[in-house]
């Protein structure tokens, strides 16, 4: 249990309606009554927010969320399956639960699951990954202005806009919160 008055964003709260990440955290003292503390909450498994209200000092119970690097081995009709580095037990999720992560995990990537009671809850994928391209159309020869971009495809079947001179079989980095191309690689 932690009082509400301890409560940071980033915490998680194991709350009779749900596993929840603390978004938004507020502490109000009106002028009459007593304090009460306000907060955004994330549902862990459905991803919906909600607002909520506590009274200050109340006891709520915290949530141990467990933080581990897995190896992302293959995909197959179960969904996605993933290898603990230090355990060497393998994990399958399926394609729900992975969501909009799945284009950007390459053969062999790392990614940080967390898991609540040994169960995977959530996927953390690095800032931007690099992956090979695949397919590129040739850019133009009067298409040489600056700026000009081409969807190009990766080999997890993104799409990209890129710039004219990335080509077949460069790696370049996307980000993974946008989809957006960064830089190439190679």
């Amino acid at each position: 249990m932690i009082s509400t008055n301890d409560v940071k964003p980033g915490m998680s709260l194991n709350l009779p309606e749900g596993l929840f990440q603390v978004v938004d955290y507020q502490h109000v003292k009106p002028g009459k009554g007593k304090a009460f503390v306000r907060m955004k909450l994330k549902n862990l498994v459905t991803g919906a927010v909600l607002d909520r209200t506590f009274r200050a000092g109340e006891n709520v119970p915290k949530a141990v969320i467990d933080r581990r690097d897995f190896q992302y081995l293959y995909r197959d009709d179960m969904g996605f399956t993933f290898m603990d580095g230090e355990t060497f037990e393998q994990i399958s999720l399926s394609e729900e639960a992975i969501a909009d992560a799945a284009p950007y995990i390459a053969d062999g990537a790392t990614v940080r699951l967390s898991m609540y009671d040994g169960n995977p809850i959530g996927i953390e994928l690095p800032a931007a990954v690099e992956l090979e391209v695949t397919h590129a159309e040739p850019g133009v020869k009067g298409d040489r202005v600056s700026g000009a971009t081409k969807p190009v495809t990766v080999s997890t079947g993104l799409i990209v806009q890129a710039p004219l001179f990335v080509d077949v079989g460069d790696v370049v980095k996307v980000d993974t919160r946008t989809g957006d191309y960064l830089t190439r690689v190679t």
